[in-house]
């Protein structure tokens, strides 16, 4: 009797210290933290994804999070290599962020390999919950289709009947060149020509005068961060709009315009899924952001970082655990996402979160009443059209 006492006492013992067991969870925040794209993710990333696990109150549900994170200088095989020593050696349970497509596409190859969860904020091409989707993926943000038929779709209802793109030169450009030039031609338009640009380049004269020489109405831009910028920056040189050609910003960040001045940017048409001053909840999350980035406003790719961290954590808490990556998604799937800067919406079978996207135009100098002022609304996109309709993407884990 006294050993079965004290074997139950035992069992008993082990199975309260199992229940109490605390899940850790580690978060590698990845992304260009020096270079172009530093002003749209970069430490304001780092930022988002401590703010969402302040929110979350690890504590309060048994657990502990940590965050490292690091540069991964644009470049494909550097993001690889840290996303591999941060699976294997540093026992990090999900990458996020990840602007630059063509590194995002390599960090899903190794998180899907490695059965962890990757969440994707900062790239954009449709790629990555198309051909290119993994149940280990979740694609927060945006992506190129939405670009595509937010802005080139707007600017061809209005008379853009003929582009040419200026077009970074690697898998996010090509991407957004691809879905822009599906919606112009779609729409009757024509695409007269297009010239690709190494990425970072810091002279577009002779892109520039090709864009010009075509005649096209619209140039499209399919770049982003300081590629965006420099070429808004020196068309304005060469006279492009004053000579009567149009700039289609098909990516343009809150950080883009503000770099640029109202002057220059005043009147581009661009596509966004969150904009720091267009609601109270926005703009009393974006002044808790401005104390560790003083002087700066966050960028969508920011609040996509805070929104996907939140709801990664919530799914976690539900199984208790971080180690399945597959599993993990599959709860996020499953609970449908809530959170303060996108509010409700849903996570699709190929990945793709879905949201409303908000068609934008930049104020004139005069229309803007303080700093970061710099939105006029023009239309609502509702969520169940801003996105690619799942049956068209391709992603080999949808049945149609």
């Amino acid at each position: 009797m006294r050993l079965t006492a004290t074997l139950a006492f035992v069992a008993a013992a082990l199975f309260g210290t199992a229940a109490q067991a605390q899940v850790n969870v580690k978060i590698g925040v990845l992304n260009d933290m020096s270079s172009l794209y530093a002003d749209i993710s970069g430490p304001g990333s780092v930022t988002a994804a401590k703010m969402a696990v302040e929110d979350f109150n690890p504590a309060a549900h048994g657990m502990k999070v940590d965050i490292v994170s690091a540069d991964h200088q644009n470049k494909p095989d550097v993001g690889s290599n840290i996303a591999r020593q941060w699976f294997d050696v540093d026992h990090v349970d999900v990458i996020v962020d990840v602007p630059t497509s063509s590194v995002a596409l390599a960090v899903s190859d190794v998180a899907r390999e490695k059965n962890k969860v990757f969440l994707i904020s900062g790239a954009a091409s449709s790629d990555l919950t198309g051909p290119k989707c993994t149940p280990n993926n979740v694609h927060w943000t945006y992506d190129t289709w939405m670009l595509a038929h937010g802005t080139g779709g707007a600017l061809v209802k209005t008379g853009g009947d003929t582009w040419f793109f200026l077009t970074a030169d690697y898998a996010f450009g090509h991407a957004l060149e691809r879905d822009t030039t599906a919606v112009v031609q779609g729409a009757g338009g024509k695409v007269v020509g297009a010239v690709k640009h190494p990425l970072n380049t810091q002279d577009f004269s002779s892109f520039l005068l090709q864009a010009q020489s075509s005649k096209a109405k619209i140039i499209g831009l399919a770049n982003a961060g300081g590629d965006t910028i420099n070429a808004i920056k020196q068309g304005a040189e060469f006279g492009i709009t004053t000579g009567g050609q149009q700039f289609a910003g098909l990516l343009v960040f809150v950080t883009d315009v503000n770099a640029l001045g109202l002057k220059t940017a005043q009147g581009l048409v661009l596509t966004e899924t969150w904009y720091w001053d267009m609601n109270d909840a926005n703009r009393a999350w974006t002044k808790r952001w401005q104390a560790e980035n003083p002087g700066k406003l966050p960028s969508m790719v920011v609040a996509g970082v805070y929104a996907e961290t939140l709801h990664y954590l919530k799914a976690v808490a539900a199984l208790k655990s971080a180690a399945d990556g597959k599993a993990v998604v599959n709860q996020m799937k499953a609970l449908p996402t809530d959170d303060p800067l996108f509010g409700k919406g849903e996570i699709r079978a190929d990945g793709r979160k879905i949201h409303p996207a908000y068609l934008f135009q930049v104020k004139k100098p005069e229309e803007s009443k303080y700093p970061g002022d710099d939105y006029i609304l023009r239309a609502t996109i509702p969520a169940e059209d801003a996105f690619r309709p799942l049956k068209d993407g391709g992603c080999p884990m949808v049945t149609n």
